[in-house]
């Protein structure tokens, strides 16, 4: 089966040398990359900037920005079965970008935001009779926020986490899919979450739920 995961954070550039980004690692989209290809499945892997070395048997392509990791991931699910977007894209760019280092001033200055494209509700829309699993980072109202996200992204499952995760070795999930409802907490090392994440894909595939999420 051939797979599309993207990880890690994308950097919005407000000049040369600034931008807005988050503190993503990538280890939890690395660590089921890695998973799935030792299952034996073709695994494509769109990684922002991290700081970690290729999975073994996975292809990866590098992006910077959310436009560019948009591009990748609508070109690279055309032939996968499934795509898991593990990657915590920058909700926001800059509305421009500035060809020089902007110099410092003794005074404050606003910066107008724009939002990113939605890289996971994007290939929701389109997805047919793919698969999609969706992430969701909440600190606050987390099922009724990560059920919104499924909704709104037409996503089969989405993977329920928390700040807590974020740059670790280890973490928690919860897991959502229509049939079964919200999964007992599953706590571990990102390895040992990735397991259970590419379980899901595996079953929502082999089960035949393509619509796996609320129908719409």
């Amino acid at each position: 089966m051939q797979l599309l995961v993207t990880a890690g954070p994308t950097r919005e550039y407000l000049d040369t040398v600034r931008y807005l980004s988050n503190a993503s690692s990538g280890r939890m989209g690395y660590a089921i990359a890695a998973e799935a290809a030792r299952r034996g499945h073709k695994v494509t892997l769109v990684s922002g900037p991290v700081e970690l070395p290729d999975p073994a048997g996975v292809d990866v392509v590098r992006v910077v920005s959310a436009h560019a990791m948009l591009r990748a991931a609508v070109a690279l699910f055309e032939e996968c079965r499934a795509a898991i977007m593990a990657a915590a894209v920058a909700d926001y760019r800059p509305a421009t970008r500035r060809d020089q280092k902007m110099k410092k001033r003794r005074r404050s200055m606003s910066i107008q935001l724009v939002p990113t494209e939605d890289i996971c509700a994007h290939l929701g829309r389109d997805k047919g009779n793919r698969i999609v699993v969706g992430f969701a980072m909440e600190d606050h109202d987390h099922h009724e926020h990560a059920m919104e996200k499924l909704r709104r992204k037409h996503c089969d499952a989405i993977v329920l986490n928390g700040p807590g995760n974020v740059g670790g070795e280890s973490g928690e999930i919860e897991i959502f899919r229509d049939d079964i409802g919200w999964q007992p907490a599953r706590s571990g090392t990102k390895a040992q979450l990735a397991g259970a994440v590419v379980d899901l894909v595996e079953d929502l595939i082999a089960t035949g739920r393509r619509d796996a999420g609320i129908p719409f």
